[in-house]
């Protein structure tokens, strides 16, 4: 099972993204967890390699299965892992071979074109305490089929 981790800076209620260009759909800066590589290490790698900037004090927020099914047939599996920073070190790069580096207000992650479950993830990493899980169901074309959360900081759970 693949394993990817991202990193998120929020900073004066704003956020970094990056633009991928084959759907136009915004991401947290991240990618691939290498062999031997803690997710701490790797979501600050990527973010460094991506951005060009390093954050500061990173936190896990979140700890995802993200499934896409063909029918009922599962096709590819990952495990995603989000962190948060609140500040960082340098000028991130404008664009870079992933796609284009923006800032935006915290409120856009409600309407930015992005996958259901990463919208769902990232506006808990930046609005709310503690750490969320949760397995995000898609079709091969990214519509959400299902999501269940759990989050640390509520016991609460909800199912899409």
């Amino acid at each position: 099972m693949q394993r990817i981790a991202n990193l998120l800076v929020k900073k004066d209620d704003q956020v970094l993204l990056l633009k991928k260009p084959r759907r136009g759909w915004y991401v947290a800066p991240g990618g691939k967890i290498e062999s031997g590589e803690s997710i701490f290490e790797a979501a600050s790698r990527e973010f460094q390699e991506e951005t060009g900037a390093k954050a500061v004090k990173p936190h896990l927020k979140g700890v995802y299965t993200m499934v896409i099914r063909r029918g009922e047939e599962v096709v590819n599996e990952w495990m995603l892992f989000t962190f948060l920073a609140e500040d960082l070190e340098g000028t991130p790069y404008k664009e870079n071979r992933e796609g284009l580096l923006e800032w935006h207000p915290v409120e856009d992650l409600n309407l930015l074109p992005m996958a259901e479950g990463d919208r769902t993830n990232l506006l808990f990493a930046v609005e709310q305490e503690g750490t969320q899980y949760g397995t995000f169901t898609y079709t091969e074309d990214f519509q959400l089929l299902d999501e269940k959360i759990q989050m640390s900081c509520e016991g609460d759970e909800r199912n899409a």
